[in-house]
């Protein structure tokens, strides 16, 4: 089968390429750049030197030319947030399977996105569009959409532990506070001041609080898990990382809760599950141990002082944060085993 990226010159495209050419069933065909446009894609992605992919070359980023061809089934928008709006509405009529790992088509509701993004450039794909965090989205999913929207990083280490507890009502619905750390790479290629090696090197800082974008698809996402509306302290840090996000989600014990009870709605949800690692109470993630992988580490402890879970995860933010996930999405949609080229 025929894939192709749609910006694929940033962190999580690079990543994407990488794990698309060593996938057993697909081939990747085209990869665009409008910067780089008859460029080899091995000079940009020096490691592809002497490998077949050097015969690949970037091509313009032109919507409804890339809609005209036919001979790709499956393409991937590793693009900023609206960008990839535009694409959508090229390529989704045309009947191309269409996979974005930005933010626009995360959020269903329209509202909650322009508040947290701005106008929506494409509103209305909105109904022909899914979240999909293939551990927890009904799997009704892959017969119902035209297109699907990867889940960020921060939502996906802080979704897959919560959601199961919070279905389950191991957990309260009120005082939840989420903390993250992540990796530098989290930002993407830009040039800022904050993200400049000897900025963050020695140093981790808070950033984003009480209004990150992140929190629309994390709430909407929670609310819809517990059935009433869920609010949620976000609390995001930059670390001095390339990548990884750890996160730390403290949150009050349902009554009669236990860290048994707790255990059971994981191993309950995930025990088949080949991407979640569900270790043992007491022994934290560790991002070194994540990336690389499409995997998520999770484990919890019960404060008897507080009455709180504390439970803490760890993710890849380029694997499960972005492109291995997407490429999870691409597996099942597709009728792929889900490891396929992510083992």
């Amino acid at each position: 089968m025929n894939v192709g990226i749609v910006g694929a010159s940033g962190y999580s495209g690079e990543v994407l390429v990488k794990l698309l050419l060593g996938h057993p069933q697909v081939k990747l065909t085209a990869v665009t750049s409008r910067q780089h446009a008859g460029k080899p894609l091995a000079s940009l992605i020096p490691a592809l030197r002497g490998t077949a992919a050097e015969q690949l070359r970037f091509i313009d980023s032109d919507a409804a030319a890339l809609a005209a061809r036919k001979d790709i089934d499956v393409w991937f928008l590793a693009l900023p947030h609206g960008a990839a709006a535009d694409f959508a509405q090229a390529l989704v009529p045309a009947g191309r399977k269409v996979i974005d790992l930005s933010a626009d088509f995360r959020v269903a509701d329209l509202a909650t996105y322009e508040k947290y993004y701005g106008a929506h450039h494409a509103p209305g794909l909105l109904p022909s569009a899914r979240f999909v965090l293939p551990e927890l989205t009904d799997p009704k999913w892959k017969s119902e959409i035209k297109l699907a929207a990867a889940p960020g990083c921060y939502p996906t280490s802080t979704l897959v532990p919560l959601v199961p507890l919070l279905r389950a009502g191991v957990v309260a619905r009120e005082h939840i506070v989420v903390n993250s750390f992540s990796g530098v790479s989290g930002a993407g290629k830009k040039l800022d001041e904050m993200y400049l090696y000897v900025e963050r090197t020695e140093s981790a800082k808070a950033y984003g609080l009480l209004k990150h974008r992140h929190i629309s698809e994390i709430e909407e996402q929670l609310s819809l898990a517990a059935g009433a509306p869920i609010i949620v302290q976000f609390n995001p840090h930059l670390a001095p990382m390339r990548r990884g996000i750890a996160t730390t989600i403290t949150v009050p014990a349902a009554k009669g809760a236990t860290i048994e009870s707790l255990y059971a709605a994981w191993r309950a949800t995930y025990a088949s599950r080949p991407f979640v690692a569900i270790l043992p109470t007491g022994e934290t993630p560790d991002t070194a141990h994540v990336t690389g992988t499409n995997r998520v580490d999770i484990s919890a402890v019960h404060d008897a002082r507080t009455g709180n879970f504390v439970i803490t995860s760890a993710v890849d933010n380029l694997m499960k944060g972005a492109s291995g996930q997407a490429v999870q999405i691409m597996n099942l949609w597709c009728g792929f085993p889900e490891t396929a080229g992510l083992a």
